[in-house]
């Protein structure tokens, strides 16, 4: 996973966000001296070594009034998760979905997925839409929703 320096210049200059312009990557190329086609090839081989994870929005839900912001947290059979996270994943209100270890007996859960609801019957609605996908798979499940927003950024590197 090796960067050259325009490759740490281009992280540099996109890790806050992509300019909110028509076209961000020909302003992130017009900042860099580089051409649009060099910026995005070398954007999309750094995702592809693994060097950035992704280029998303990252919207402020609450801004956008979603107000019950919950993550949900299952119990899912060991032997279902791999069939069945996916599935939840591929849920058009799921905004990310993982599977994380247990830790018995305090936490026995293992799937997460993120649901985001104007109210909290449209969130309700949505967990029931998931508990039907995991049907008889699922032993105990709980929703953990946000109470304020956190840190919503990676790590940056410095100048």
């Amino acid at each position: 996973m090796n960067i050259d320096a325009v490759d740490r210049q281009l992280i540099q200059a996109t890790q806050t966000g992509l300019p909110l312009v028509a076209q961000p990557y020909q302003a992130v190329a017009e900042q860099l001296g580089l051409s649009v086609e060099e910026v995005m090839q070398r954007l999309a081989r750094m995702q592809q070594d693994g060097i950035i994870r992704r280029i998303a929005a990252v919207p402020n839900h609450y801004k956008l009034g979603y107000r019950y912001n919950g993550m949900t947290v299952w119990d899912v059979d060991d032997r279902q998760i791999d069939n069945l996270g996916p599935k939840v994943a591929e849920l058009p209100f799921v905004s990310h979905c993982y599977q994380r270890p247990r830790h018995l007996p305090d936490w026995p859960y293992n799937l997460f997925a993120m649901v985001h609801g104007k109210t909290q019957q449209d969130a309700e609605r949505q967990v029931a839409i998931i508990s039907e996908v995991l049907g008889e798979h699922v032993g105990s499940r709980d929703v953990l929703y946000s109470s304020k927003i956190l840190k919503k950024t990676g790590l940056r590197i410095g100048g």
